[in-house]
């Protein structure tokens, strides 16, 4: 999000955001005289006033929400699964980016960035680690949700919290390689403004830039997840999924369907913000008043996208419910010390219980298909 959510704050053409912005910001250039101009000053002061207000809300919600979300999974023991781990990393990266917004919104408010340089570069730096470690992380647990309906025996040893532990380190890793760029060259401009600072050819430079973050940060992992979430229809309209327990099954397209419904929202807040920047390189933007308002309302939507994720934990898990009304004082619940960790022993066993059925059944099953008598098969 670093590259453009500055595009309304710098008159200088060095920092990457897209050209039609650019000259409007500027004002000399879209607006013959000042009692044109007056108007538009005044309507773009009530729209940074309103915008900021904004971020400090997302910002407040985001903030009470993800740490609400860390604290439930690290402090009862029965959060402790796989995908909630996975949660736990998203979560992380939420509450770094909701620590960003204040400086954010206080740039807009001020037009300049007060803080100094080396500041600069943190807040511009995480901010960007959030949006690629997000979609990251959601294409992993795309790929787990995969694993879990799809390969439910064969994932097992896959499928632990250590390993899931070592996933998100790696998540972290390959982000901070993908952003790279913005640690470089973010820095301020002469105003001074914070933003990303592109050397010569700067259009050359952006334009790479902008299609660099869209296939890295958004279209190939979506692409997994898609793929992932298609393998997992195909598999549930094939073969009905009638391996393991009912129970067990229960679980899983609840956890599916938490996971699915994320991802969904995930890419409604984020889609927008994407289509602009790249119609901003590959065609014309008329930079019109309705234009700006909505490009500030694309990029308030993406930082919305972290404080809308623990809303979603509540409405769709029993599990995330109970334990925020437990934290929260709202009802108490019990069991959710209970050690119910996908790794424990009491664990390994069941699976491997569990297992042993699903393959006697499979023999079964396999005897009867030479038989003739299924038409089927799992």
């Amino acid at each position: 999000m670093a590259l453009d959510q500055w595009s309304f704050f710098p008159p200088s053409p060095n920092i990457s955001i897209p050209e039609p912005f650019l000259y409007d910001i500027q004002g000399n250039d879209s607006y013959p005289n000042d009692t044109d101009q007056e108007p538009k000053e005044h309507q773009d002061k009530t729209s940074s006033v309103v915008i900021t207000f904004i971020y400090f809300m997302v910002c407040a919600v985001g903030l009470c929400g993800n740490t609400l979300v860390i604290y439930v999974i690290l402090r009862y023991a029965k959060m402790k699964t796989v995908t909630n781990i996975y949660i736990l990393n998203l979560a992380v990266a939420d509450v770094l980016c909701m620590m960003c917004l204040p400086f954010i919104a206080l740039q807009l408010a001020l037009v300049h960035w007060p803080f100094g340089e080396a500041l600069c570069r943190v807040i511009m730096t995480v901010d960007s680690l959030n949006q690629f470690t997000s979609i990251f992380c959601l294409m992993v647990m795309s790929i787990d949700r995969y694993l879990a309906v799809v390969h439910p025996i064969r994932s097992t040893k896959w499928r632990k919290p250590r390993v899931a532990r070592l996933i998100n380190l790696t998540v972290w890793g390959v982000s901070l390689l993908v952003i790279l760029p913005t640690m470089i060259f973010s820095g301020l401009d002469k105003v001074p403004v914070c933003g990303i600072v592109w050397p010569e050819p700067q259009e050359v430079y952006y334009k790479a830039f902008i299609f660099y973050t869209f296939f890295v940060g958004f279209f190939l992992p979506l692409s997994v997840i898609c793929l992932c979430y298609l393998l997992i229809i195909f598999k549930v309209k094939s073969s009905g999924m009638r391996v393991g327990s009912s129970k067990r099954k229960r679980s899983e397209r609840k956890v599916t369907r938490m996971v699915s419904i994320v991802v969904a929202v995930f890419i409604l807040c984020w889609l927008p913000f994407y289509i602009f920047n790249v119609t901003s390189v590959t065609g014309s933007i008329n930079p019109t008043s309705a234009v700006k308002s909505t490009f500030d309302f694309v990029v308030v939507l993406g930082y919305a996208n972290s404080c809308a994720n623990p809303i979603l934990y509540a409405f769709l898990s029993d599990n995330f419910k109970k334990s925020f009304q437990n934290v929260l004082c709202l009802k108490k619940v019990a069991g959710l010390d209970e050690v119910e960790r996908s790794d424990s022993r009491a664990d390994r066993s069941r699976m491997v219980n569990e297992a042993m059925l699903i393959n006697a059944n499979l023999e079964t099953h396999n005897a009867a298909l030479l038989n003739g008598e299924l038409q089927t098969s799992i």
